[in-house]
């Protein structure tokens, strides 16, 4: 999955939900970032990297199979394939926010 596939899938799923009140930011190294920005009411995804209050760092093939259910998060963060700096709680929401 490429990083504007990446985009599209999280556009998607953010129709469906709601009460993300925070900045995040998922860092895919060398191959660029997403940043979600839904503390003005409605969701602002973009690649840039901008401040975030939790940051999820992982590779874009770990981050596609979280997307399309064939991992779980959880798995991928014990097994140091997700790291997360900043809200652990956050974390927790976003992965609530992306499942399917």
């Amino acid at each position: 999955m490429t990083l504007e596939e990446i985009v599209g899938k999280i556009r998607q799923k953010a129709a469906y939900s709601s009460g993300f009140n925070a900045r995040a930011l998922f860092d895919f190294g060398d191959d660029g970032c997403v940043h979600i920005d839904g503390t003005q009411g409605m969701l602002d995804i973009s690649t840039e990297n901008k401040e975030a209050d939790v940051t999820l760092s992982t590779s874009l093939e770990t981050f596609s199979k979280i997307l399309n259910g064939e991992s779980d998060p959880h798995i991928a963060f014990m097994m140091e394939k997700l790291k997360i700096r900043g809200s652990m709680r956050l974390a927790l929401k976003l992965n609530a926010f992306l499942e399917d």
